[in-house]
């Protein structure tokens, strides 16, 4: 069974085009994508919960 892609804090920040700060405040007001801490407390998204996050937020043009 294949394991999920795990993206990296700096990965995930790229592709939203967003800043550690503006992305932490967003994560203090429950908004952001869902991250999985890691035992050496580095912090990872699933791809799939952040292609979930880009679903919610999309706009109908």
């Amino acid at each position: 069974m294949a394991r999920p892609k795990m993206l990296k804090l700096a990965e995930v920040l790229e592709e939203i085009e967003m800043s550690r700060a503006a992305f932490y405040r967003l994560r203090a007001r429950g908004l952001a994508p869902k991250l999985i801490k890691l035992p050496n407390g580095q912090l990872r998204c699933r791809r799939s919960d952040l292609d979930a996050w880009w679903a919610s937020h999309e706009v109908a043009a």
